[in-house]
């Protein structure tokens, strides 16, 4: 050991605390996207019942519960895993969510042709899921941590054979939206508060 080898591992140290600063602060922007898309999100579901008509939005309404292809709720057991696989799972939904919402733009263009504020909002949550998915990735990687992209080739548009089944279908799809995006927050939420990755 010369000083040579020792001034050469400060450099190392330096890089190291100055990508900190710029993690903290894309995990801030992360969550702030994302606590901003779970306003989004419930205004989006207020809205979709809104325009499907009698007997959406009627008190007791249980809609039957159709099956989302390549998508399903955030499992129970989800937030006794570790961050960095919590987020994973949130990535994957949120690249699956965009190719459900398109396909639920589509059914309500048919279905709901004179809602073209439903119409823009569908749109406009697709693309959003998109760049929270990205924003998760980015985290991730900075992390550490895998991609989860494969996981959005399972989504096939989501079909319904009836009316009615496209909207329940439709209800279900902005329903995920809204879990997902909120989930993702929370999650998102042990990284700025502090907690162990």
């Amino acid at each position: 050991m010369s000083q040579r080898e020792g001034s050469l591992e400060e450099p190392k140290a330096e890089s190291s605390n100055s990508l900190l600063p710029h993690l903290e602060a894309k995990i801030q922007q992360t969550h702030s996207l994302a606590r901003l898309l779970t306003k989004y999100a419930e205004q989006l579901l207020q809205e979709y019942v809104q325009h499907q008509g009698e007997p959406f939005g009627l008190p007791g309404f249980s809609p039957p519960r159709l099956p989302v292809a390549g998508l399903s709720a955030p499992a129970p057991g989800h937030t006794g895993l570790p961050v960095p696989e919590r987020l994973r799972l949130d990535a994957a939904a949120l690249a699956t969510l965009p190719v459900l919402l398109d396909g639920v733009r589509r059914h309500q263009a048919e279905l709901n042709p004179r809602a073209p504020r439903l119409l823009r909002r569908l749109e406009e949550a697709a693309r959003q899921a998109r760049a929270l998915g990205a924003a998760v990735e980015t985290v991730l990687a900075a992390l550490g941590h895998g991609s989860t992209t494969e996981a959005a080739a399972a989504a096939t548009t989501p079909t319904a054979p009836g009316g009615f089944s496209a909207k329940v279908l439709g209800l279900h799809v902005c329903g995920l939206y809204g879990e997902w995006v909120s989930r993702t927050e929370g999650d998102l939420g042990q990284l700025v508060s502090g907690a162990p990755a």
